[in-house]
């Protein structure tokens, strides 16, 4: 069964006004997204692409300029719509005369769960995010990657349907990011819908079903993390055995073939291209051992996208001033 839309966004735009008679700060432009229950889905882009503007406005903290924006079909101006939404903010700040129970009580409390709710519920949260034995102590005493898990405890406290996390790990040593993808991983398992928001892409491309980037606040690509690393039709095919009368003709027929100890790599323009080198190794008598599509990292594919969405607008912005010129 198909998983259904559980978070909508339609045509969001949202500017920021710069003073009394300052141009308007574009921070959104027409952004439309869906996202599918039971998903962890990826928020990515530069610094200053618009993604804490639109998980601000996704939470009811900032108001759309246009567009429309709902979370289980409430428009998120309502405040139902947060009813079952965990957060877990960037750079969290929680009081450090506190315990790590004293705040999840006090978290627990503004949220509306009952004494016995948060009590419950604070004991099976420490001990998922593993800070069990340290609920009875002051958070001042907490290393940053302490209050990083902590602050997940918050964010998981009301057993929330949909959780906002934004850089979960940020601090976290690598032994605790992976613990937190296994949580995250878990919570997925359980039917939890999760929002990421993350610099790190290699993480990003370990837990996220699909994923958004924005640039400037233009979303320029949105897809499955597998549609995303495969978008170079590269391929490693490797023989048997090639002699030298065997690489010259391949490289004749296929001129930008790389050939190293029995391995073929080869970049095509187009899929059906593979199936004319296999056509020709096998007409030749060439026995192949396995072909394999070459796969980018996700940080490369996020980094071409920007290159390329920079040299459009260079480009745009270019062909504007030149017809302004001529117009003059």
């Amino acid at each position: 069964m198909t998983n259904q839309t559980i978070i909508k966004i339609d045509n969001i735009s949202k500017s920021f006004r710069r003073g009394f008679s300052g141009n308007d700060i574009k921070a959104l432009t027409d952004v439309s997204l869906e996202i599918s229950s039971g998903d962890i889905f990826g928020l990515l882009g530069p610094n200053g692409a618009g993604k804490t503007t639109l998980v601000k406005i996704l939470l009811g903290a900032l108001s759309p300029s246009s567009g429309f924006a709902s979370i289980n079909n409430f428009d998120v101006a309502d405040s139902r719509a947060r009813n079952r939404v965990g957060f877990l903010p960037e750079n969290h700040r929680f009081p450090e005369y506190q315990t790590g129970l004293q705040m999840l009580s006090f978290y627990g409390g503004l949220s509306g769960m009952s004494s016995s709710d948060i009590k419950s519920k604070s004991t099976e949260v420490l001990r998922l995010v593993d800070m069990a034995k340290w609920g009875d102590t002051d958070s001042k005493k907490y290393t940053k990657g302490m209050m990083q898990r902590l602050g997940l405890a918050q964010a998981l406290l009301n057993d929330p349907e949909i959780i906002f996390l934004d850089e979960p790990t940020d601090g976290v040593d690598p032994i605790g990011r992976r613990e937190i993808r296994d949580i995250l991983k878990s919570l997925k398992s359980r039917g939890k819908t999760i929002f990421l928001n993350s610099h790190l892409l290699a993480e990003v491309e370990s837990i996220c079903d699909k994923v958004a980037i924005l640039n400037n606040g233009i979303l320029i690509k949105v897809g499955p993390v597998e549609g995303l690393t495969t978008i170079k039709p590269t391929y490693d095919v490797t023989c048997t055995e090639l002699t030298d009368e065997n690489i010259s003709a391949i490289k004749e027929k296929f001129q930008f073939a790389t050939i190293t100890d029995n391995k073929i790599e080869i970049s095509f323009d187009n899929e059906e291209k593979i199936n004319q080198l296999i056509d020709f190794l096998r007409s030749s008598s060439i026995s192949i051992n396995s072909i394999i599509p070459v796969k980018i990292s996700l940080e490369d594919s996020f980094m071409d996208l920007i290159k390329g969405d920079r040299a459009a607008a260079t480009d745009q912005a270019a062909a504007a001033n030149d017809a302004e010129a001529q117009n003059e």
